[in-house]
């Protein structure tokens, strides 16, 4: 997925900032003009020999003070503005969605569209969401999710005609190895290849394709509507129990056909030599 890319260091603040929710950003602006105010107070006039380089910096700093309160304030509210409106979006899309009757509105999206509504789906699952976008240098994760220890990896495709293949799989597969992630998701409007249905069975890596995405929106969306919790994953573990067969580390898989198809379970590390659930 492209995107924009941003053209200076305002722009990179206003986006870590709007990261966190609206008052966030509205107390982050008041705490960063009192301190920055109480900073730019001018040195004083009168020099010792030798304090001549202490002088410099500290009119140096109370400079770069000076212009800061007026600036960063200002971006930290700009920022708390952004994250209240991508609040609103994302609750407008979930409507949308559960207002639906297919799948179909997901199609309807744009790229930025269907991430904020993937992040919206797993805060309805009682995930804290972090959103970061795809076009670094992190094998192209959109989202980082955090429950209780754990730290799961999303990536989003946001695919109306072609199937997720196994390499896309391969690669967040990789990422999760190399930052310690308990479970990665492969989110998509569309669907997934055998080959990467294949390469994700056994592995603690959740494909998630449209109908199934739609599925759980709406049941989120229920839960949350009768004052009930969404549904949860089944175990919440972080540490793996040992199979009750051979006694070997078991890892969190989900289950892919059948009447429980989305919902995970913990299953023998040796599989296929050991078939042990829990």
């Amino acid at each position: 997925m492209a995107r924009r890319r941003k053209d200076g260091i305002a722009d990179d603040i206003i986006e870590i900032v709007a990261r966190l929710p609206w008052w966030g950003g509205v107390v982050l602006a008041i705490v960063s003009f009192l301190v920055l105010h109480r900073l730019a107070v001018p040195p004083k006039t009168v020099v010792h020999p030798g304090q001549v380089g202490q002088l410099m910096v500290q009119t140096w700093f109370a400079s770069v003070a000076l212009v800061g309160q007026f600036v960063l304030p200002p971006l930290c509210l700009i920022a708390a503005l952004v994250s209240f409106m991508r609040r609103r979006k994302r609750e407008t899309l979930v409507s949308a969605v559960t207002s639906s009757r297919s799948a179909d509105a997901l199609h309807a999206m744009t790229w930025k569209e269907f991430e904020m509504l993937v992040g919206e789906a797993f805060r309805l699952q009682g995930y804290s969401v972090t959103e970061i976008g795809g076009g670094g240098a992190d094998g192209g994760v959109d989202l980082v999710l955090r429950k209780g220890s754990e730290v799961s990896l999303v990536q989003c495709k946001q695919w109306r005609a072609t199937q997720v293949g196994v390499q896309v799989v391969r690669e967040l597969f990789g990422v999760m190895a190399a930052r310690g992630a308990a479970q990665g998701f492969v989110v998509t409007s569309g669907s997934f290849t055998a080959d990467a249905r294949a390469f994700a069975d056994g592995r603690n890596v959740r494909l998630v394709d449209g109908p199934k995405l739609f599925g759980l929106i709406q049941q989120a969306r229920r839960s949350l509507e009768a004052g009930r919790p969404a549904a949860q994953p089944p175990s919440t573990q972080t540490q793996a129990p040992e199979c009750p067969k051979c006694r070997a580390p078991m890892v969190r898989r989900t289950a892919q056909k059948g009447s429980k198809a989305g919902s995970q379970f913990w299953g023998c590390s040796t599989f296929p030599r050991c078939r042990g659930l829990r």
